[in-house]
């Protein structure tokens, strides 16, 4: 699942996962600003709920979004693989200026979007500058390696995680949501052990990584963003140890990152933006 190329003079779109449990309401900041990168009053939003199999998941979001500005909304369900070759839901992705998975189980969504025309269309849109987002699970499927599922803990262990291909937008990081909330450091960290090339982004709950085209993250929400690096990584016993051995990791860097700070996806620099230039 190979992001698609970007062509000669455009820039790639945003792409913006989310931790879940973002606040629908009180201060809903981080879809606002999802719906603003989507064209704002002019944004026509394509929201796919197949993560979830609750009715009300897509309804929700279909409400939400021309609250905070959206132009239209369509909900886009897939139950079978069949339904994601359709040409009149292809051409409903293909008019939308923003595409949202919502959460649930995302292995339903790769089983039932993977290696199908859904899923190469929305990798070209987002290639040629449509903003994609998604919450909990839909955060998780937007890269090429995807958290399928595993165990809570912060040490890593060998069966702390299991792997699986993701929509494939790109594959310079991989996701973990619901971060602090559920104590997912270990098995974002065993993930990284497996394959230490792409930046490990652990997501809190209503909080979210803005992915710009300069491939540099900005912290948006009321939460944390734990980015763990595994480019300097010097040791990793993960080759050599049993399935519920704790794993030695040597030469990780890790960021805590909260809104205003960014981190460069190709400079591996960690910055605490605005956040600087606050004063006491």
């Amino acid at each position: 699942m190979c992001p698609s190329k970007v062509a000669d003079g455009e820039e790639r779109g945003w792409i913006v996962p989310i931790g879940g449990a973002e606040d629908k309401e009180a201060n809903p900041k981080v879809l606002k600003r999802f719906v603003d990168l989507c064209g704002g009053e002019d944004a026509r939003i394509a929201v796919i709920p197949t993560a979830s199999r609750l009715v009300e998941t897509g309804i929700q979001y279909e409400r939400l979004f021309p609250e905070l500005g959206a132009a239209r909304v369509d909900i886009l369900d897939f139950d079978t693989r069949r339904d994601a070759s359709e040409s009149n839901r292809l051409d409903i992705i293909e008019a939308a200026t923003g595409v949202f998975f919502t959460g649930g189980n995302q292995l339903r969504l790769s089983t039932l979007l993977g290696g199908t025309p859904v899923a190469k269309l929305i990798r070209l849109m987002n290639a040629r500058g449509v903003t994609v987002g998604g919450t909990s699970a839909g955060a998780s499927i937007l890269s090429e390696h995807m958290i399928a599922f595993g165990s809570e803990g912060a040490s890593p262990r060998a069966s702390s995680v299991r792997l699986a291909p993701g929509l494939g937008l790109t594959n310079r990081f991989i996701i973990d949501q619901h971060f602090r909330q559920r104590d997912r450091l270990g098995r974002l960290t065993a993930a990284l052990g497996y394959n230490p090339f792409p930046v490990g982004i652990g997501l809190d709950e209503d909080t979210a990584a803005f992915i710009g085209p300069d491939n540099t993250v900005e912290v948006e929400g009321s939460g944390a963003i734990t980015v763990v690096d595994a480019a300097g990584m010097s040791f990793s016993s993960m080759s050599e140890i049993g399935q519920n051995d704790a794993v030695c990791m040597l030469g990780l860097s890790v960021h805590i990152l909260t809104a205003g700070a960014t981190f460069n996806l190709h400079t591996r620099k960690a910055s605490a933006g605005t956040l600087s230039h606050r004063k006491d």
